[in-house]
């Protein structure tokens, strides 16, 4: 018998003999076209002629490589090189040819991330997003200047990671890839004992077959596999132990995780060392310039010596000056020529061109006032050299300084990334549950439905429901809850958090990417990536700012050159040893120097990275500047009744009937027709039916399964059980469905709405039967955040489902003055939208499911108690705990960001309209008082600093209610 390959494995034994089998080509792996597949539906395929039809019309397109279309099913599978033909034309010429498109693909959008380097003011980040959206295919492209990241979002079938960073490295700046959206189900691993190209293909082959991988590339170059799995089915560690147990005999293989080998924290460390070498490096050169220029003149006779010609006028302290601003000027300074060129070849001007513009106007001058003093023995002029040599290492000083600050805006994200342990026990049980063996392994290898033991003082390293033990689980690092929770059997806990008194036996849930930590971790990457409208003003400013002062500097060299030509002012003016070209020349490198507005795009988005860190670090997730700046405009927070303002756990304290039937009879068609409802209130009658029926009849649980069952939103639910119709919910369904509600239903629901209780009717063909009535306590602390909001000017509205009287009766005991009752999901937003039209900024807090539409509508939407489910897409600001406090911490910590924002601009405005009139000499007719280009220097570095200082002053952000307590 011949041996088969493994391909062959995955060919079933027996095919029926009806079986139709359409192949399905694969993408070629050709290195000089880039090809692609798409799979849509075709309509009016009725036999195998129109399919070849289809696919003769479909090869005679330039840039279709092959296509193919199954007779039965209509679904084409076509590959093409997207580079000779768009999606869009091959649809047409499907729909030419007379067969209707019917499943076609909604454009293909991929997001990736990448880190930008080089860039140092808010032109230079304008330069990345204009240079990327001129990339074909790129859709939208966000650059963040103080996170220097970029996300963009492009059409993979037009582009790839690689153009995009080409586009970015064209435009003069470094940039590397962080992740892209596809990573999400993805490991990269590092293969050892693979010699030759057929020890991949063995390896594919294998990984191939296991149940789950979905895709498998290879790269001999590396030894790295990279794989595409379902989480369901298989994951890091079943994949490393296949390829272990391909290998047999002599042949071996070994696989672990691939380690990128760059971390962000390792790049932001070695552009801190880069900036403090360089500055130390220029100091060596620097110093001896500032001690030859202006310390020992002043000492005679010490300085004396520098005063000796060496030929004509050409003195030794001139050419030592000269000798040691040159690797200053062109070595050190090198880093501002590179990004002068790549500025201005993007026709664009940034720092690096005021910097270049006015060091070499004082290098270039002094080195014609050397060749003059060489050249003649009559001749005496003032060298700037020292100019040059002192202004670069004080840029270089605050961009040091600048670094480490910034470095600083992102440790709230740092201390959240690092939650998570690097290791844990991975235990293995047996079928009676008892434990086989324990291993430590990475918590990167750990897979859904592992058993993981969580031992007191360690952390917990995944998402998951506790099978075995009992503890407390301090959650603060995640929620902000500062009191540890109990945990027993059944709970959940949050992958990152503390055990700290017992041992708990875990079954994961939720691993990579997918845990909360890690969606905390993207949630707060995006939010710090977003733009603030406020951010507008600055890129406004600084697109015309550079060529501003570049006019700026000219006009006041002119000015004092021109005036001192024609005598307007007096000759005693003029320094010793200085003309009035090289006084106006010193006044105009001072206002080029000392106007750069670097600080002005640091402004709003330093202050919007501390205080999304800080938010996230207490439990509060904003979604960006946008979502910061919306909330400190709000006047209005409506508020949802269940799980919002009420703890979210109804319970029922009293049943009525109203019928014949028994209570055995009545609670067990109130269960079957609420067993397939989520609502909160739904579950609490289910739960007390179960005990009733136990306590009335037998315990043994039997349901009748509910046939025909519907929700009726904001109403209740309905269906057939065996032969009857069973309605549950409140007055508005049994009016809904004419079930007459006679004077004793009504008597009972008016007497417990005073109570604050909501009463669950239930009819059984078309007659009420009984009643339960359900409360639900209200949270301990929403009067006092109502109250606080109040002292904010902010009022607060309550919309609800509910129905009125029970709805006033909640709203009174929180101090809500106006209410909303009987309101449907979509009468909410219709609610909010009213409260807009009056002109004011409206914020929704809601559960995040039942509240979406009404959260989408409002200008900001905050989902409460939202736990592990942080990726809430209908809200802008998610509050991971319950606690209503969380509400008033959001909005302060808006307003405190904004006016921090407010102050960042004074900071970065003022050096410059203060520090640009006193440049350009305003001072000196007056006082004599003008300001040094190297001390123009200065006052431009501080500006930065002071911007990133005064957002870093944030981290001591306190929660307002916390705090007053």
């Amino acid at each position: 018998m011949e041996v088969n390959g493994k391909d062959d494995l995955n060919v079933p034994l027996l095919r029926p003999p009806d079986d139709v089998v359409v192949n399905i080509p694969q993408p070629t792996n050709n290195k000089d076209k880039k090809i692609r597949m798409v799979k849509f539906k075709i309509g009016d395929i009725k036999c195998a002629s129109c399919a070849t039809t289809v696919e003769s019309v479909l090869q005679k397109l330039d840039g279709i490589e092959n296509a193919v279309v199954s007779p039965l099913q209509g679904l084409a599978a076509i590959n093409y090189i997207p580079e000779l033909i768009k999606v869009k034309k091959i649809r047409e010429a499907i729909e030419e040819a007379g067969f209707p498109v019917d499943e076609f693909p909604e454009q293909d959008i991929s997001v990736c991330r990448l880190r930008i380097k080089g860039m140092a003011c808010t032109s230079c980040s304008e330069s990345v997003e204009r240079a990327l959206q001129m990339v074909d295919g790129v859709k939208k492209a966000v650059v963040g200047l103080a996170l220097e990241e970029a996300k963009v979002h492009f059409d993979p079938n037009l582009t790839d990671t690689n153009c995009i960073i080409e586009a970015i490295e064209d435009a003069g700046f470094g940039a590397e890839l962080i992740s892209s959206e596809n990573d999400a189900n993805k490991v990269h691993l590092t293969v050892e004992g693979v010699n030759y190209p057929e020890d991949l293909t063995i390896i594919q082959s294998s990984l191939e077959s296991v149940v789950g991988v979905n895709h498998v590339e290879m790269n001999l170059e590396e030894n790295k596999i990279t794989v595409t799995y379902d989480p369901d089915f298989t994951g890091p560690r079943s994949l490393i132990n296949c390829i272990k147990e391909v290998g047999n005999g002599s042949k071996l293989y070994n696989a672990c995780l691939f380690v990128a080998p760059i971390r962000r924290e390792a790049q932001q460390q070695q552009e801190i060392r880069l900036y403090r070498d360089q500055f130390l490096f220029s100091c060596v050169f620097s110093v001896p310039v500032f001690v030859f220029s202006m310390v020992l003149p002043m000492l005679p006779p010490y300085g004396n010596w520098l005063d000796y010609k060496i030929h004509n006028m050409l003195t030794i302290g001139t050419l030592l000056r000269w000798i040691l601003c040159t690797p200053v000027q062109f070595i050190i300074g090198r880093r501002f020529y590179v990004g002068s060129y790549h500025a201005l070849r993007r026709k664009s001007a940034n720092m690096d061109v005021l910097v270049a513009l006015g060091t070499n106007a004082a290098y270039f001058y002094s080195v014609y006032i050397v060749i003059k003093a060489l050249t003649s023995d009559k001749f005496e002029g003032q060298d700037f050299f020292e100019t040059s040599a002192m202004l670069i290492p004080f840029i270089l000083l605050g961009k040091y300084l600048e670094v480490l600050a910034k470095g600083k805006t992102s440790d709230a994200l740092s201390k959240l990334t690092d939650l998570a342990p690097d290791t844990a026990h991975l235990l293995t049980l047996d079928n009676d549950g008892n434990v086989v063996s324990e291993v430590e392994i990475s918590t990167q290898l750990l897979q859904r439905n592992d058993i993981i033991k969580i031992v007191p003082g360690a952390k917990v390293p995944v998402d998951g429901i506790v099978i075995d033990g009992q503890s407390h689980v301090n959650e603060s690092m995640i929620t902000g809850e500062a009191i540890p929770i109990a945990k027993g059997p059944g709970d959940k806990v949050i992958g990152g958090t503390m055990n700290e008194n017992g041992c708990l036996l875990v079954k994961a849930t939720h691993v990579g990417s997918e845990t909360a930590l890690s969606q905390i971790v993207q949630l707060v990457e995006a939010a710090q990536l977003a733009r603030a409208p406020v951010q507008k003003l600055a890129d406004k400013i600084s697109r015309f700012f550079v060529p501003t002062v570049v006019a700026a500097a000219f006009i006041t060299w002119l000015g004092w050159f021109i005036t001192g030509q024609a005598g307007v002012y007096p000759e005693y003016w003029i320094p010793k040893a200085t003309n009035k070209f090289e006084l106006a020349l010193q006044f105009g490198i001072s206002v080029l120097v000392v106007a750069c507005p670097c600080a002005l795009g640091l402004a709003t988005p330093t202050a919007v990275m501390v205080a999304t860190g800080k938010g996230a670090s207490q439990g509060v997730l904003i979604k960006g500047g946008n979502a910061l700046e919306k909330a400190h405009k709000v006047k209005i927070v409506v508020f949802d009744k269940t799980g919002t303002l009420t703890i979210g756990k109804p319970e029922v304290v009293s049943v009525v009937l109203f019928s014949s039937y028994s209570m055995e009879e009545f609670c067990d068609m109130a269960t079957a027709a609420e067993a397939n409802s989520e609502h909160p209130m739904a579950k609490a009658v289910v739960e007390h039916a179960k005990r009733l029926r136990q306590k009335f009849g037998s315990p043994t649980e039997h349901f009748t399964d509910v046939k025909d069952f519907e929700v009726h939103t904001g109403a209740g639910v309905s269906g057939k059980v065996g032969d009857v119709t069973v309605l549950v919910g409140n007055k508005r369904l049994m009016r809904a469905c004419k079930v007459p509600i006679g004077p004793e239903v009504d008597d009972y629901i008016s007497k417990n709405e005073k109570l604050a209780r909501t009463c669950v009717l239930v009819a059984i063909d078309g007659k009420v039967a009984g009643a339960f009535a359900v409360t639900d306590p209200v949270k301990p602390e929403a009067r006092r955040v109502i109250s606080y909001l109040r002292s904010m000017s902010i009022s607060s509205v309550m919309v609800t489902g509910d129905n009125l009287a029970t709805a006033t009766a909640i709203a009174n005991e929180v101090g809500i003055d106006k209410v909303f009752a009987e309101t449907d999901p979509l009468g909410k937003a219709d609610k909010i939208k009213e409260l807009q039209m009056k002109g004011m900024a409206v914020a929704m807090v809601g559960d995040g499911i039942n509240d979406s539409p009404a959260l989408v509508a409002a200008d900001v939407g905050m989902a409460i108690g939202a736990g592990t489910d942080v990726a809430i897409e209908a809200a802008d600001i998610v509050l991971i705990k319950s606690n209503l406090e969380d509400v008033v911490t959001a909005i302060d910590l808006s307003r405190k960001t904004m006016s921090r924002i407010r102050l960042n601009y004074v900071w970065a405005l003022g050096y410059n309209i203060l520090g640009m009139p006193i440049a350009a000499g305003i001072l000196f007719p007056f006082t004599g008082i003008r300001l040094p280009p190297w001390l123009a220097g200065a006052c431009m570095a501080a500006s930065s600093i002071s911007v990133v200082c005064s957002s870093l002053l944030l981290q001591y952000y306190k929660k307002p209610l916390h705090a007053e307590n």
